[in-house]
């Protein structure tokens, strides 16, 4: 009987199990099914999550527990995954693992998370998670907290002190408030992976993150810190990863920071850290990557970095460092870059950087650096790019260096080098950028340079090369940018060159080029700047460079002669065409617009040569002297018409106008009588006239002063064109016309200025200077996203002077348009700082439009993130 009592039990208790096991299997399996139901799958990885009556075990990137078959993982990273996180996932309660990194997956982290309290990691990292990061401090078994690289917000999370398991922690490149690191990160005793960088930190890192003495990895890079680096930093001994780069922070680096001898990675570029560094440094035998650009450091090197064995990255640019550079670095190796520049190292170029054969990047322009270049770089094919420019360098270039066969960049500007271009220039196939300029090169440019058929930026200026422009050159069908000013090359201009229709840039000035300007030049349609001067050319400007949508030419100091095509000369003014005797002017009409007062006027005589050309000039003035009788009975008819009109609107009695009654609206003083105005337009006041109406000037009675009147040729009785004369009145700044006042009557509107001598608004004649800032304020518009006159700009300022303002107390962050600043920051303070040249208050110290497109062109991203120039 107890026999039978007993297996009794078993059986009610195995059902029982078995029957919730089954419920189990179906609660779960119904949770992920509804998380799919929010999830976007491109790739159909998710295509085993259909059954509705099976086990979740099955499931694609699922794992149970052998035992209770309960889900305990969901691993889905990089799976091109998108759409929101369900809070089903709340359910699995048995959950240990959530695994969704680098997906697309958007909406708000589910509060529902801080349910699964067996989770010991969670990783959201690289997704587009917006809002704020719910409570989870119940969460205690977490191990893993990573939710970097996404689009939160508000406060950073400060009950992160409360989980006392954590190992890894990441929330950086974020968007949360501005606030402190809080100190209770302290807490977190077993932490080793700490990765904040760019999570809007202000102030000094606390004192107790210097207690978390399992921390390997510290990452508070891209914040706006300050301070200094502590000396007790040297309590984290196992530290092997230092990232501080992009703060505010100051001092020196101190010594004990040489104790950490397990460190790798040091990276505190781009802070205000001064100094020598400590000779200790030298010690640190395990050093990976050393980046410490962008600061203020001096003295020398310490000498022990000659004999490190795994440097892989070293980068010091835009320092004060001096002295004789460590002649050993690179040599126990296998150096990938090294970026030396823009410091004072003098003496021999160090013999090692490539002696292992991995050198990708060298960089060492603007230094003091003499001397011959070391004979072991002409083997270091692996170089990418190579810059040594703006040194003290001498002798000539090898054969072999010429040829680099993954070279991008070959930059030797700027020295004192000799000798020739080798023919090994073609074995340069990847070549996009090749400066010489500023040395002593000399003999002819060799043909094989046309094989270098990747070949962007071509600059051989201020050297003295010879021979002649090789036809070649027209096989470059990528180049761009393109000068052979200050040479001794002779010749004519190959024909050939109007094939490289990618050219924008073509300077050839300063040479001993003869013969005739090609026609085939016209064929360039991107050219913008054509310099063409100091040569010996011969014969007629082509006609056909009028069709070139050109910003700069010069063709000054040749032998040139015949008429200026008249749109050249519009672009360009007479100083482009000077000391060419033989040159004249054909249009008188140009003459007279563009003030020409420094080259004379064609002159035409019966020869048999140019009697045709006579007949033309005979048959225009004729047409145009017909323009201007037909112009004038024009007018008479109209001004009696006018006057019609104007004698019906005045009453006979008291000669007064009447009719409509004109309707004033005054902004600004002076005050205003709307019959003085209309009574004084008359022809002998108009001072300019264009496309929206005449303007006059005025001269108020009473010593009141000068006004402009700008009547438009129309007025709408539109509600909007109302509201936007009364935002005009409301502006007044020291660069912007006041608008006084604003008159109606009938169908004519009149806006009153205020008169002020010389100009742009009443003559309504534009110059490059001028459309040179007008490019400006529209570079601020694109980059602030603001209109010139935002509302949030007060009565004295506008967008110029407001980013001028920030431009100069060097505070970008709180103007640019944070929609892409966040990802594009740096490009963006370089087309800043075009901006700011394009709008300076002197015409004659902005940029010229070719200035600018150089520079905008200059101002792409680095092809690396880090170290490369």
């Amino acid at each position: 009987m107890l026999k039978l009592s007993l297996l009794l039990n078993f059986w009610v208790a195995l059902h029982f199990t078995s029957y919730h096991i089954s419920t189990s299997f179906k609660v779960e399996t119904l949770a992920l099914l509804e998380i799919k139901c929010h999830i976007t799958d491109p790739l159909n990885l998710l295509e085993s999550w259909a059954d509705k009556s099976g086990s979740p075990c099955n499931f694609y990137g699922v794992k149970c527990d052998n035992n209770s078959g309960r889900v305990t993982a969901i691993s889905l990273s990089n799976c091109s995954l998108s759409g929101n996180l369900s809070p089903s996932v709340s359910i699995l309660q048995n959950l240990t693992s959530l695994e969704l990194g680098s997906n697309s997956i958007s909406g708000a982290i589910p509060a529902e998370l801080a349910n699964c309290t067996n989770l010991n990691a969670l990783n959201l990292s690289n997704n587009a998670f917006t809002g704020e990061i719910p409570d989870l401090s119940s969460l205690n078994e977490l191990q893993v907290f990573d939710l970097s690289t996404n689009e939160l917000q508000g406060d950073f999370p400060n009950w992160l002190g409360r989980l006392p398991n954590l190992e890894q922690l990441g929330l950086g490149e974020n968007n949360f408030d501005v606030a402190v690191i809080p100190e209770n990160i302290g807490n977190l005793k077993s932490l080793r992976w700490l990765f904040l960088g760019q999570c809007n930190f202000i102030g000094e890192i606390p004192d107790t993150i210097f207690e978390l003495l399992s921390l390997e990895t510290l990452d508070f890079s891209r914040n706006n810190i300050s301070g200094s680096i502590p000396k007790s930093i040297s309590n984290l001994k196992n530290l092997y990863k230092i990232e501080l780069y992009q703060n505010n922070l100051k001092g020196e680096i101190p010594v004990e920071l040489a104790t950490l001898t397990e460190l790798s990675e040091f990276d505190i570029s781009r802070n205000q850290l001064e100094g020598k560094l400590p000779p200790e440094m030298g010690n640190l035998k395990k050093l990976k990557y050393f980046h410490i650009y962008s600061n203020n450091f001096s003295g020398e090197l310490p000498s022990g970095f000659g004999d490190l064995q795994f440097l892989w990255s070293f980068s010091i640019y835009e320092n004060s460092f001096s002295g004789i550079f460590p002649e050993n670095l690179g040599k126990f190796s296998a150096l990938y870059s090294i970026d030396i520049s823009e410091n004072n190292f003098s003496g021999k170029f160090p013999s090692f950087l490539c002696q292992n054969g991995n050198l990708h990047f060298l960089l060492a322009l603007d230094n003091n650096f003499s001397g011959e270049f070391p004979e072991p770089y002409s083997s270091c094919k692996t170089l990418e790019r190579f810059r040594i420019s703006q040194n003290q360098f001498v002798g000539s270039i090898s054969d072999e260096i010429w040829g680099l066969p993954n070279a991008v960049i070959i930059d030797l500007a700027d020295n004192g080098f000799v000798g020739g271009i080798s023919s090994d220039i073609q074995v340069s196939s990847n070549l996009n950028q090749l400066y010489l300029q500023n040395n002593q090169f000399s003999g002819e440019i060799p043909i094989e340079i046309g094989e270098v058929s990747q070949l962007q930026k071509l600059v051989f200026s201020n050297n003295s090369f010879s021979g002649r422009i090789p036809p070649e050159i027209a096989k470059l069908k990528q180049l761009s940018f393109l000068h052979l000013d200050q040479n001794k090359i002779s010749g004519s201009i190959p024909s050939e060159i109007g094939l490289s229709g990618s050219l924008v840039d073509l300077n050839i000035a300063e040479n001993f080029l003869n013969g005739n300007i090609p026609d085939s030049l016209s064929n360039l349609g991107s050219l913008n700047s054509l310099n063409l001067s100091h040569n010996a050319l011969t014969g007629s400007i082509p006609n056909s460079l009028q069709a070139l949508k050109l910003s700069y030419i010069n063709f000054s100091n040749n032998s040139l002669s015949g008429p200026i095509p008249p749109q050249l000369l519009a672009i360009a003014g007479e100083d482009a065409f000077s000391g060419n005797p033989d040159l004249c002017i054909s249009d008188i009409a140009v003459t007279w617009r563009y003030s020409v007062s420094n080259i004379s006027s064609c002159q035409w005589s019966y020869t048999h040569g140019n009697f045709s050309q006579k007949r033309f000039f005979v048959i225009v003035l004729i047409v145009l002297s017909m323009s201007i009788i037909l112009t004038a009975l024009a007018y008479v008819s109209y001004a009696s018409k006018k006057f019609e009109e104007a004698r019906k609107l005045k009453d006979p009695e008291t000669g007064k106008r009447s009719g409509s009654i004109p309707v004033l609206e005054s902004f600004n003083p002076p005050e205003i009588d709307p019959e003085e105005i209309l009574n004084s337009l008359n022809e002998s006041n108009l001072i300019g006239s264009g496309g929206t109406g005449k303007v006059y000037r005025v001269d108020l009675s009473k010593g009141r002063g000068s006004v402009a009147v700008k009547q438009l040729w129309t007025a709408d009785n539109s509600k909007n064109f109302s509201a936007e004369i009364g935002s005009l009145g409301k502006i007044q700044h020291k660069n912007i016309l006041k608008l006084c006042a604003f008159i109606r009557i009938n169908e004519a509107g009149y806006l009153i200025y205020e008169f002020m001598q010389n100009e742009l608004g009443y003559t309504l004649h534009a110059t490059e200077k001028s459309d040179v800032y007008s490019f400006g304020v529209v570079l601020l518009e694109l980059l602030t996203c603001r209109s010139p006159t935002d509302p949030q700009f007060d009565h004295n300022k506008d967008l110029v002077s407001w980013a001028k303002k920030h431009h100069l107390n060097q505070d970008l962050s709180g103007i640019l348009d944070p929609r892409v600043s966040t990802y594009a920051q740096d490009d963006m303070r370089k087309i800043m700082e075009i901006a700011v040249h394009c709008t300076n208050e002197s015409p004659s110290l902005r940029l010229t439009m070719v200035e600018v497109v150089n520079m905008l062109i200059d101002a792409c991203p680095r092809v690396l993130v880090e170290d490369i120039k």
